[in-house]
């Protein structure tokens, strides 16, 4: 795999219209070369064969089951809230419509 030039990242902050001086320039090309020689030592490991997977180990009913248990009365929901009007809390409008 080619390194990334200093030319290189050059090219790419000029398209991105981005400055970046000469010392950025070269640090900048040493981050894209390491990240371009992972991908590529990533790239040899991965065989045809090997089907791509989202959990190195199978994942099986991660849900909890659903269980009925009590909730909040109104009386201290509405005693919580900042503002309360007709069983429902009352926000600013926003829309301006009626």
């Amino acid at each position: 795999m080619p390194d990334i030039s200093r030319d290189d990242v050059a090219h790419l902050a000029r398209l991105a219209r981005l400055r970046l001086g000469e010392d950025e320039l070269t640090h900048y090309a040493d981050q894209l070369s390491a990240i371009v020689e992972a991908v590529a030592r990533v790239s040899e490991v991965a065989a045809a064969d090997v089907p791509p997977t989202s959990h190195p180990i199978p994942v099986v009913n991660v849900v909890r089951a659903d269980e009925i248990r009590p909730g909040l009365a109104r009386e201290a929901v509405a005693a919580m809230a900042p503002a309360w009007e007709d069983d429902r809390f009352r926000v600013p409008r926003i829309l301006g419509e009626e």
